[in-house]
């Protein structure tokens, strides 16, 4: 297994070098590309802090833990982007028939897919979202305890994300063009839990606890790391249970993958 996992990461790393070089052939557009997404995505937390000028809290947190909220959440969902967020394009790949070069290549699947067009300007995503989680993370009183759950947090939150890309990509195999349909739980799921989910109803909550678990990928642990109460009043062992939804999306990803890949049929072309 290792073995396999180590051949994997080789050839993944591989493609993304290939692309990486392509991108950075023309420098001047590479990082007028990158500095513009990251500016662009520093507009949702702009828009925070203007709202802030009006009130002095939202749903009882105060701008900087809602900085720590949208930091860890921006670092969660920019990690996956980055490494894998081109396995969106499966519904092109199949109907192009380009699905069908891939399979008969000597290297795994989904490696290819996910490094295919690897773009290195989505880094800007999560430097913009490290600038904030540091900010808001300067008002936090921290522990090691707290350092353990805030790591924790950004590997749980990452794999998360990473295994809704996949769940949610595999729809394509069924559908002609499911993308934006993806895009309501990943990027949408993003926008979301950059707001304390106290602004939700209850029953919300319990689905994205329990159903859709996207409140483990910042909401339960900066709890934590905030020394607050869950104003739903649900059980604090969920500060510390990240690691256990994201495991069960690993396996349900994978399951969804082999599903998909096996329902496959060739365009032919």
């Amino acid at each position: 297994m290792a073995e396999q996992l180590g051949g994997a990461v080789t050839d993944y790393r591989s493609i993304a070098a290939m692309w990486i070089r392509a991108s950075l052939a023309y420098p001047v557009s590479f990082w007028v590309m990158t500095v513009g997404g990251g500016l662009t995505t520093a507009l949702d937390f702009v828009g925070l802090w203007l709202m802030f000028h009006t009130i002095d809290s939202l749903g009882g947190f105060t701008l900087t833990e809602i900085g720590l909220l949208y930091g860890a959440s921006g670092i969660g969902i920019g990690i996956a982007d980055l490494l894998i967020g081109s396995v969106e394009r499966i519904g092109a790949h199949v109907r192009m028939g380009t699905l069908d070069t891939m399979m008969v290549r000597p290297v795994r699947l989904l490696v290819q897919v996910c490094a295919d067009q690897f773009q290195l300007r989505r880094v800007s995503r999560i430097v913009q979202a490290l600038v904030v989680f540091a900010w808001a993370g300067w008002f936090v009183e921290w522990t090691p305890a707290r350092v353990l759950v805030a790591l924790e947090m950004v590997v749980a939150g990452s794999v998360i994300f990473f295994c809704l890309f996949v769940i949610f990509s595999c729809v394509q195999f069924w559908t002609a063009d499911a993308s934006e349909f993806a895009n309501a739980f990943t990027y949408g799921g993003n926008t979301v839990t950059q707001y304390p989910l106290s602004v939700f109803p209850r029953e919300l909550v319990k689905s994205l606890t329990f159903v859709l678990p996207l409140a483990f990928v910042n909401w339960y642990p900066c709890l934590y790391l905030l020394g607050r109460p869950d104003p739903f009043g649900l059980p604090q062992w969920l500060q510390f249970a990240a690691p256990v939804p994201a495991a069960l999306l690993v396996v349900l990803s994978a399951v969804v993958w082999r599903a998909g890949v096996r329902h496959y049929t060739s365009t032919g072309s």
